[in-house]
């Protein structure tokens, strides 16, 4: 039987425990103010990081995992696996994926490099269930077959406070075509074929909850659902969230995940949203 390991980077949004319970392990992205540089997961939690956006007068920058990091992992995880599966943030929202692909090349272990095609926990959800596997022994093609089969059953949508955090990291993708007069507007998105994408807007903050129910409601699958609600700095709003969307839905699993601190220096502070499948 292969042994086989899972790598991620740490826009997967995934906590310590569950990273260690699966034995998951994490490339971390990093996020610069000014000069200070901080290692995603590492060197700074979620807190820490709303906290610091709100004070610094800096705008925070992001940079990826150079080749030579994720090769230096794979070298590593060798001595223990006889195969990798390294799954990442979206080829069209960053240059991860592309340095895991280049370091595939710079080892003899055999690597599969996969494009999750999402975010946070998009990619949690796809690692998670790789983890699974493998630690029940699946082979390589049934672990990449859970992976695809959870990255077109996701749904994701999510409601920022304002488009200026996407539009200043350059990441705002087909949501450009909600800049404009957006007075009391909470525009919702989702990431649709690795993109944010557009869903509609909302006029004020208190018919965000509304419309999240109206996009579940509207899935033909009816459940039971794996999910998470997501939020940016906003746990108590997160929480009112969960305990609604619960009421209303068969979820075998609910829960609440902090977006860290690469994601977040895009959707800013305030968005929340929910991912399931």
């Amino acid at each position: 039987m292969e042994r086989i390991s899972i790598v991620t980077d740490s826009t997967a949004d995934l906590p310590p425990q569950l990273l260690a319970k699966y034995d998951i392990t994490t490339v971390p992205l990093k996020i610069y103010f000014g000069d200070e540089e901080y290692r995603e997961g590492v060197d700074i939690t979620p807190d820490e990081f709303y906290q610091k956006l709100r004070s610094s007068p800096h705008h925070p920058r992001t940079s990826q995992p150079s080749p030579v990091e994720f090769a230096a992992c794979y070298e590593t995880l060798s001595q223990k696996s006889d195969r990798i599966i390294s799954i990442h943030l979206s080829s069209k929202l960053s240059g991860t994926y592309q340095s895991a692909v280049l370091a595939r090349d710079m080892v003899k272990i055999p690597v599969d490099v996969v494009d999750s095609k999402g975010a946070s926990m998009m990619i949690g959800f796809a690692v998670l269930e790789a983890a699974k596997a493998a630690k029940e022994g699946i082979n390589r093609e049934g672990i990449l077959e859970k992976i695809f089969d959870v990255v077109s059953s996701l749904r994701v949508y999510f409601v920022v406070d304002t488009l200026d955090w996407l539009q200043r990291g350059g990441r705002i993708g087909k949501a450009s075509a909600f800049l404009g007069n957006l007075l009391n507007i909470k525009p919702m998105l989702t990431i649709s074929d690795g993109l944010v994408t557009p869903v509609e807007k909302i006029r004020g903050k208190s018919r965000v909850m509304d419309k999240l129910l109206e996009k579940v409601s509207a899935d033909t699958n009816k459940g039971p659902y794996t999910g998470t609600v997501l939020h940016a700095g906003c746990m108590a709003e997160a929480e009112r969230y969960k305990e609604v969307l619960e009421k209303h839905f068969d979820f075998k699993e609910l829960t609440i995940s902090a977006i860290g601190a690469v994601i977040g220096t895009y959707t800013g502070p305030g968005t929340i949203g929910i991912i399931y499948f």
